[in-house]
């Protein structure tokens, strides 16, 4: 669609031109209506700063959807692990660098700033479109509001 503007970013994907550091966006305060922030934060050593970052560019009255993988006890993170097999045994992949708890995420977009409302999104579609698609019924999306 013509009136909307779209910057795709992803600091390795080689197919993907724009190559922004989340927590330094080249972008000025309330610029996007819309972030969509999909498993990149448990990529990312600052997570707090890249999370402050989302909430600076994101317009007054925007939406910032988010998805990390999580659970249900406390976040785990330890700097001091960077070989690539603990990682993977820690975090759940040789890139993480921390596996979220749900409870201690949400307080980390509310510390930055973002109303947070947690949608199953998948209980709504019907049980043909959850099939069809493929969709985790109890997948658990966080939609950040300024």
């Amino acid at each position: 669609m013509k009136n909307i503007e779209y910057h795709p970013t992803d600091i390795f994907n080689p197919l993907i031109k724009n190559r922004f550091d989340i927590t330094q966006l080249p972008f000025g305060e309330n610029y996007f209506d819309l972030i969509i922030c999909y498993h990149v934060l448990e990529h990312v050593e600052d997570d707090k700063k890249a999370m402050q970052e989302l909430f600076r560019v994101l317009k007054t009255g925007g939406v910032a959807l988010l998805q990390v993988p999580f659970s249900e006890n406390d976040t785990l993170e330890d700097a001091s692990v960077t070989n690539p097999q603990e990682r993977k045994k820690l975090f759940g992949q040789e890139d993480h660098v921390r596996y979220y708890g749900r409870r201690d995420f949400v307080s980390r977009l509310q510390q930055a700033g973002f109303k947070v409302e947690e949608i199953k999104y998948a209980k709504n579609l019907g049980e043909e479109k959850i099939k069809l698609h493929q969709l985790d019924r109890e997948e658990i999306i966080f939609r950040g509001e300024k």
